[in-house]
């Protein structure tokens, strides 16, 4: 990968990407959505993709009025005052409980990151308040098969990340996040580098897919917007694997868990 970042970026949601349902194609709607929009994917590209169609389209949707709740899930829900189904959800989705306080229960999810109610969502999910969202089953996996999927399609090669909204310790307020990534790098290592005076950069890491996830959340939204996928254009990047889990601290090195 060249460490010279683009002078400029074209980021743009697509448009008329409809409600996803369980088993619908993705990629064919991804392209429908191109098409109309009059955009032709470049090799080099990258799409970033809410986490939410992804799972609505795995088949990720639970209702409530389906799960029994254990005793540990009903016990951590009088603390945190949360509906125990949830709670039973949370636990079924995480490795371990990070912290918790009234209105607040927040996991090491299964997939490795650390985030409030294990990412479980209800928000644009349906009418029925029973209906609540989990997140995808392997989001990298996920994102690799829309990659191979577009390139035998369209014959290009872009980079394709799954996104999500997370807090942050000490910060206020939701980012975008690469939960899932394919075809492009999620963690760049600067070290070794000079900054503008020759010092040579000891620590650098860039967390290059969260970046780019949090660009293309300024245009996609997080309400009614309904407009889950992003086109992000001119970046410079080596087209590599690459997986999500990187980005994770591990847990030696992590003084807040």
């Amino acid at each position: 990968m060249t460490q010279q970042q683009a002078h400029a970026l074209e980021i743009k949601a697509l448009n008329n990407i409809p409600l996803v349902q369980s088993g619908d194609d993705l990629v064919e709607l991804i392209i429908d959505a191109l098409q109309n929009d009059s955009l032709n994917l470049r090799d080099g590209d990258a799409l970033v993709i809410s986490s939410k169609i992804i799972s609505k389209s795995e088949g990720r949707v639970v209702d409530l009025k389906t799960v029994t709740p254990s005793q540990s899930a009903v016990s951590l829900a009088q603390e945190t005052r949360k509906d125990p189904r949830i709670v039973e959800l949370v636990l079924q989705e995480s490795t371990m409980v990070s912290r918790t306080a009234p209105g607040v229960l927040v996991t090491q999810h299964r997939l490795g990151f650390i985030s409030a109610n294990a990412g479980i969502d209800q928000s644009n999910v349906g009418h029925d308040p029973d209906l609540i969202l989990l997140m995808p089953d392997n989001p990298d996996l996920s994102a690799g098969k829309i990659r191979d999927r577009l390139h035998e399609r369209l014959s290009v090669q872009v980079g394709v990340i799954i996104s999500d909204s997370h807090g942050r310790p000490f910060r206020m307020g939701n980012i975008g996040v690469a939960i899932g990534i394919a075809g492009m790098p999620a963690l760049v290592d600067l070290r070794g580098q000079q900054d503008l005076f020759g010092r040579e950069l000891k620590i650098s890491l860039q967390a290059y897919g969260d970046l780019v996830a949090s660009a293309a959340h300024l245009v996609c939204g997080e309400g009614d917007e309904g407009r889950p996928v992003v086109l992000v254009r001119g970046l410079d990047y080596e087209a590599v694997t690459g997986s999500a889990s990187v980005l994770n601290r591990p847990p030696e090195q992590d003084l807040y868990r």
